[in-house]
């Protein structure tokens, strides 16, 4: 357990970010596996969702920049395939 009061102030700020950064790789996570199910029309509303969100993970720092360019290039290739 934290003793120092910035020990405490940190453990309370990591929980906050946690929480925040679960949220975000859940919503991400899931628009994903739509993309593939979905019909191409419905896939391509999905896109601009996904790619704003990864595009705020990175903004924060959850992931990095080139991990959101290979996502958003495979999301692509997955939507491409579809018929």
């Amino acid at each position: 357990m934290a003793i120092t009061s910035s020990a405490k102030k940190a453990l309370r700020a990591s929980r906050k970010k946690r929480i925040f950064n679960l949220r975000r790789k859940a919503t991400i996570e899931k628009e994903i596996k739509l993309v593939s199910i979905k019909d191409k029309a419905g896939a391509a509303k999905l896109i601009p969702s996904i790619y704003k969100a990864l595009d705020k993970a990175v903004k924060t720092d959850y992931i990095k920049k080139n991990t959101a360019s290979r996502t958003k290039s495979r999301v692509m290739a997955v939507f491409n395939k579809l018929v």
